[in-house]
């Protein structure tokens, strides 16, 4: 493993990612930009869930209407966080933050596939928030959490893993 990190830093865009002056903190900000957006459309539909927003829209349309913005943001996070990791893979993949991030997008992604081919069945009757069932509800908080950990995690890596020079 470590020698594939070694090649995938060594590439010539990690190394210009790196090396640059500016590359790494424009490739960063379209990363947290991202996911903010990942994070915020999320909770649109989390929040639906839980009965505390968009009570009056029925979940099937929130999350219809939100998805595609969801997974628009997500592939640009994982196009410029990819980038980011290869900048600095070998201390990347050592970090405790970076590595908790990870498995913590993971459980969010296990969460919301197990929500849609398991749980959501009748979502489209769930034109309220009173007729929101609990299972439901109980998804959407454990998002929730997840993603609001992702994002501190996330923060946190900035902490500990100074940027390239």
């Amino acid at each position: 493993m470590e020698q594939f990190l070694q090649s995938l830093q060594g590439t010539s865009i990690a190394t210009a990612i790196r090396e640059g002056e500016s590359l790494f903190p424009w490739i960063e900000c379209v990363h947290v930009l991202s996911l903010t957006i990942v994070i915020g459309s999320i909770s649109i539909v989390d929040l639906r869930l839980i009965g505390l927003a968009s009570r009056e829209r029925g979940v099937v349309e929130t999350t219809s209407s939100v998805l595609p913005v969801t997974w628009t943001a997500f592939v640009f996070a994982v196009i410029t966080g990819g980038l980011l990791f290869a900048s600095n893979a070998t201390t990347y993949a050592q970090n405790f933050y970076f590595q908790v991030k990870i498995a913590l997008i993971a459980l969010a992604g296990l969460n919301m596939a197990v929500y849609h081919l398991f749980l959501n069945r009748g979502a489209e009757a769930w034109h309220t928030s009173a007729s929101t069932p609990m299972r439901a509800r109980i998804v959407g908080a454990v998002s929730l959490c997840l993603w609001i950990a992702v994002a501190a995690f996330g923060r946190w890596i900035g902490f500990t893993i100074s940027t390239p020079t």
